[in-house]
């Protein structure tokens, strides 16, 4: 599958926006907490390696350090920029006392090439990352790669629904691409399916972000990264005039003229697990199982 997104591009838009990033990512940081919520489901189980993929300014990651501080916590991300950005967190209390905190390990990687070894992740994290891979069922198949049999995958990304009036809005204004495709819940937990992972539990929730005009949402956008990464994008500036089309076409979506735009986002979260050595998994339209080398049985001579 080509991927649709300019990876070079996403990468620039996500350093840049290192320094707006906290005051924009209101968003985000909710999901992120509903996403850690459901880390209860680990019960009393204390993983050894976490790996918090997009980690953008790491409080993921930190939220895990606190409640695993024995745990090796990695921080993944393409952006190095945001990397750099993270805040020092080492273990806190007594272990950081006694000098056996950890720091978090961070890695400036993409998603879709996870450099990991195989079976070497406990719990997988990513939060509102996924949206900026071409091949989900790909990416799905390197978290599989990587996590241990009965490990955790926690994921969210932004659906279908998610900007649907800024997609209207640039349509009466020319023909060009100006908002990301986002996937289907269906789409999303077939996905999953695909990659082999046991008993997901995919869920959808719409969130309202209200905006006093289309400048100002553009801006937020810009803020926090999420800018038009698409292969096929306009190479130039956005004209005056087709901004103001796009701006008439958005303000006739105002429920009251005295009222905000109107700004959606579709939120899908999953919490699947990974399955155990000889599952099969599709590949290119066949099933193909894996088995680690020294599980295969030997007959001697």
């Amino acid at each position: 599958m080509n991927d649709p997104f300019d990876r070079r591009h996403v990468r620039h838009a996500f350093g840049r926006a290192a320094r707006s990033y906290a005051d924009a990512s209101a968003l985000q940081r909710e999901v992120e907490g509903w996403l850690l919520e459901s880390l209860m489901y680990l019960d009393d189980r204390v993983p050894e390696t976490v790996l918090d993929v997009g980690s953008g300014l790491g409080g993921a990651a930190r939220a895990m350090r606190e409640r695993w501080p024995k745990a090796r916590i990695v921080a993944l991300d393409a952006a190095l920029p945001m990397l750099r950005a993270q805040a020092p967190a080492r273990g806190r209390g007594l272990l950081a006392g006694l000098g056996l905190g950890r720091d978090i390990d961070r890695v400036c990687a993409d998603a879709a090439a996870l450099p990991l070894a195989d079976n070497s992740v406990d719990v997988l994290f990513s939060n509102l990352c996924l949206q900026w891979t071409g091949d989900l069922a790909a990416v799905f198949a390197g978290f599989r790669r990587v996590l241990r049999p009965g490990g955790l995958l926690l994921v969210s990304t932004f659906g279908h629904d998610t900007l649907h009036e800024l997609r209207h809005a640039f349509a009466q204004a020319d023909d060009e691409p100006h908002v990301s495709p986002f996937v289907t819940i269906a789409q999303f937990g077939d996905a999953l399916m695909q990659a082999g992972f046991r008993n997901p539990v995919v869920e959808r929730d719409l969130l309202q972000q209200p905006h006093p005009d289309l400048a100002s949402l553009m801006r937020s956008l810009r803020n926090m990264g999420a800018t038009n990464a698409l292969q096929q994008r306009r190479r130039t500036l956005t004209g005056r005039g087709r901004f103001a089309r796009a701006a008439e076409a958005y303000d006739a979506l105002r429920p009251a003229p005295d009222a905000a735009l109107p700004s959606s986002w579709e939120i899908i979260t999953a919490m699947a697990w990974a399955p155990e050595h000889g599952a099969p998994i599709r590949e290119g339209g066949e099933e193909i199982a894996r088995f680690p080398a020294q599980g295969i049985p030997v007959r001697r001579r």
